[in-house]
This record gives structure tokens, sequence and C-alpha cells, in this order.
């Protein structure tokens, strides 16, 4: 293992060990700590560029408003988008700290660029609970879940590859973009803060 790699395994070791020591008050006493596999956090990361269409879905925000998925990813912004689900005690709670990580790290800017997080599991994920979720990490104005209709998240989850099945099998996945109508950029694997950032500001350069 390289210098490189070692650093990476270990970050992750370190920030899997802190999210999910505290990953049981998170879920409202519904977490599913250690559902997924327990080595998902020292898999390499695996980036690539990708087209994808967003599908003409509506989802109800955390705020209770319904949306249409193209409208809101396609308002200008730059987009971040994961998928999680509130009671999950593993690699969501991870994910959700490495946005809420980037969030911080973006300061003044947070709120020209959208972090989405859509509910892999909306049938238990009300807006509500998505608030209370977000509130956990400390959510700023421009990172907002999503939740709907079980139909609408499937569909979301098929348009951008993430759906393994149920929600138990899903894998750490991160998709940036520059701006509508640009490639995603697809990111395997837990990608770190700063790496993520390294992403971002790349896409940006290449518009």
């Amino acid at each position: 293992m390289n210098g490189r790699s070692w650093t990476r395994v270990t970050a992750t070791l370190a920030l899997s060990v802190a999210v999910m020591g505290a990953g049981a008050a998170w879920a409202d006493g519904s977490s599913t700590m250690g559902a997924h596999e327990p080595h998902a956090g020292l898999q390499q990361t695996r980036a690539s560029s990708v087209q994808y269409v967003v599908p003409e879905v509506t989802l109800l925000r955390d705020d209770g408003k319904s949306i249409s998925l193209p409208a809101e990813m396609n308002d200008g912004r730059p987009v971040m988008l994961n998928f999680i689900f509130t009671s999950c005690g593993s690699i969501c709670p991870l994910m959700s700290q490495i946005f809420a990580q980037v969030q911080r790290k973006l300061g003044s800017a947070g709120a020209s660029v959208h972090l989405m997080s859509i509910s892999t599991d909306p049938e238990y994920d009300t807006p509500a609970r998505l608030r209370e979720y977000a509130g956990n990490f400390q959510a700023g104005p421009g990172w907002q879940h999503y939740t709907g209709t079980l139909e609408a998240s499937l569909a979301a989850q098929r348009a951008f590859d993430v759906y393994r099945g149920d929600k138990m099998s899903h894998t750490p996945v991160t998709l940036l973009r520059a701006a509508p109508g640009q490639p995603w950029r697809r990111i395997d694997g837990f990608v770190t803060p700063d790496e993520l950032m390294q992403e971002y500001r790349q896409l940006l350069a290449s518009r």
C-alpha cells in the first residue's frame, strides 16, 4: 500500500469510528448499525465522467414542498448529490458527515453550491425525519434532503445508477456536476472531504 492509499484508509477509518460511535442516536432509536458491509470504508475510490438524464419525477423536500427534480437540479448551481436513508447506521452517516465537512469548507460560498441528499427509504423518511437528520449534521441552507413516493425514489436511483436491489445493499456514491448540461463526475467509494473539494474545483475550472 502506497503512502496516499494508507492516508486515505486511515482518515476514512478515523471518520468511520467517530460517526458510528454517535450513529445510534441519529435515527430516533431505529438505527441499523452495522447493516452494511463492515469493510465498506476500506474500498478505494473510483472516479468517472458520466452523462445522466435527470428523470421527470416529483420529490418532497425536507421543508415539505413538492419539487420537480429536473427544475431543482437545473437552477444553475453546481450540484453535489448522494443517496441516503435516515435509519442507516453505517455508510449513510459517513457520507452525510463528508457533505457536512465539505459545506464547512465552502464557507460563504456554500449557498452557491447545491448539496442534495435523496432518501432511498421514502416510505419511512418523512420530511420531518429528514429535517431532524439534517439537523444532526448542521446542514446549511444550501443542503437539502428529499423524499417522495417509492416510485419516484426508485426512478431517481435508477437514473443515477445507484439502485442495488434494496436500501441495505447500496454502496457509497457521490455525484458532482458543474452546471446543467455538463457531464456528471461520479465517485464510487468513500471520498475524503479534501478530495471532494478538489474534484469540485476541477469541475468548475473545466466549465
